[in-house]
């Protein structure tokens, strides 16, 4: 069974609030998601819903070519770790990686030990009683371990310190390449996770901004820097998301795919072309559109 992903015109609302609006995309298995998104803009519900943790108001949501909400066979290889509230959790760390032994058919105890040497995990203190960078930790580790088809993290290893999430990272591709599996990572560490994404979606306001593969996305954009005159003669009628200037040398972002013919026309100009991150195609992407300058 293959565990692709098909959305179609997803749509959840709070009351009044609508927290997705005509959601659709499709993601094929094998492969990391980036989801990005300011606070509020619908990650953790279209998560939820993904996970069948909760249902949509209306659209449709097939994996593996089913519906997943109260399908069993679906559910159980769908594993969805988020930053959990633990502090009236009174099991030990070593009674909770069983019981995701119990309900995870593809999980690996091995593995599991394995990991819960790696991150420090006491075995046998309450879960109540760790820190919040070790409940991270063990959230982390059942994910991994679960070797679940589809296996989402909504941003649960940000209680672990930098060090500590490297290894995860680290980890996950290990664990990709041996045992290849749909990761959905919906992250605000956009600068520290990017080179795990094989594709990216955006979500802004409850609607996909966009879905596009990482490569693509960032060959998008650019930084042109120069004489101010000049730049601001080249960027004249593009889309511009963001300019700085320091005396006469100018340095704007333009969101447009690099071209031999814009190549040319810098070289030409005595400007410079440079890359912008995926962070800052976040950021400006996501910004009201109103904002974006324009000459």
């Amino acid at each position: 069974m293959t565990y692709n992903i098909e959305v179609n015109n997803l749509t959840l609302k709070y009351k009044k609030f609508e927290a997705l609006n005509d959601v659709s995309f499709k993601l094929e298995y094998g492969k990391i998601y980036g989801l990005l998104g300011r606070n509020g803009a619908g990650k953790t519900s279209l998560l939820s819903i993904l996970a069948s943790y909760r249902q949509q108001d209306s659209g449709s949501i097939k994996i593996a070519g089913s519906l997943p909400y109260e399908n069993d066979e679906i559910s159980q290889n769908i594993s969805f770790h988020f930053q959990t509230n633990y502090e009236d959790e009174t099991e030990t760390v070593k009674k909770m990686l069983f019981m995701v032994e119990e309900y995870r058919p593809n999980y690996d105890a091995q593995y599991a030990k394995y990991l819960a040497e790696l991150f420090k995990l006491p075995m046998n203190k309450y879960v109540n009683k760790l820190s919040k960078g070790m409940q991270s930790a063990m959230e982390v580790v059942m994910g991994l371990a679960s070797r679940s088809p589809v296996t989402i993290f909504d941003e649960s290893y940000l209680s672990m310190d930098a060090p500590t999430r490297v290894k995860f990272y680290n980890e996950l591709l290990k664990d990709q390449e041996k045992y290849p599996r749909t990761f959905i990572l919906s992250t605000h560490l956009v600068s520290e996770m990017d080179y795990l994404f094989d594709e990216v979606l955006i979500l802004d306001n409850g609607k996909l901004l966009l879905h596009e593969d990482y490569e693509g996305l960032t060959s998008k954009g650019m930084s042109i820097t120069g004489n101010a005159e000049d730049v601001d003669e080249f960027v004249k009628g593009r889309r511009i998301l963001n300019s700085q200037q320091l005396g006469k040398t100018k340095s704007v972002m333009i969101y447009e795919e690099r071209t031999e013919e814009i190549e040319n026309m810098t070289d030409s100009m005595g400007l410079e072309i440079g890359p912008i991150s995926l962070q800052d195609l976040f950021i400006y992407l996501t910004e009201r559109e109103d904002s974006y300058e324009s000459q």
